[in-house]
């Protein structure tokens, strides 16, 4: 039940900048009270970027809830003391420069939207869209948390999502002990 709201979640911080941008388009402020009305225009602007900041940054912390995975090496006997270590992965691709066309799609969608009505029919498409694909949980907010976009796939021909901070390049040399399962293709390494 947990995974069902985290992807929930996920999804909403995947999809929210399209608000954010709609908003400074429209150029929307924060109506502060009057004691409060020298604050600047674009004050308003950050707080509306910093919002998805701040829900990416809780979903990395929510991320520990979820239940245990690992792609770990396998250790295979060739003589009576040596011992060899296969990984379970064949080939690594980076994923980063794949999603951003899509997600300045978003973006385009957001500019050319002209009323407030639309953007919540747009955004729930969207979001409806993307929560049943299960697999486009890219969110570009990851990337200044440090985190890269990985498609990694088995040595079974099975092709995962893998959010992570370290950086894989050759598959031999992946082993990963402590991943946290979003869902059956995705998953996130919270280690270093």
């Amino acid at each position: 039940m947990i995974n069902f709201f985290y992807r929930l979640f996920l999804t909403f911080n995947s999809t929210s900048l399209i608000i954010v941008i709609f908003l400074i388009k429209e150029q929307e402020t924060i109506k502060w009270p009057q004691i409060m009305s020298f604050i600047p225009d674009y004050i308003s602007y950050i707080l509306y970027f910093l919002l998805p900041v701040f829900f990416t940054y809780l979903s990395l912390l929510l991320s520990r809830l979820l239940s245990n995975d690992s792609l770990e090496k396998s250790k295979k006997v060739i003589e009576k003391e040596q011992t060899l270590e296969l990984s379970k992965i064949a080939e690594v691709e980076q994923a980063n420069n794949s999603f951003l066309p899509s997600y300045l799609g978003y973006f385009f969608v957001a500019l050319s939207i002209p009323y407030f009505e639309t953007l919540i029919i747009v955004f729930l498409l969207l979001f409806i869209f993307t929560f049943f694909s299960q697999t486009l949980y890219f969110n570009p907010l990851f990337l200044l948390f440090g985190f890269q976009f990985y498609y990694l796939t088995t040595i079974n021909r099975t092709k995962i999502f893998l959010i992570t901070r370290k950086s894989l390049k050759d598959p031999k040399d992946i082993n990963l002990p402590n991943l946290k399962r979003i869902n059956d293709f995705t998953f996130i390494d919270l280690r270093r």
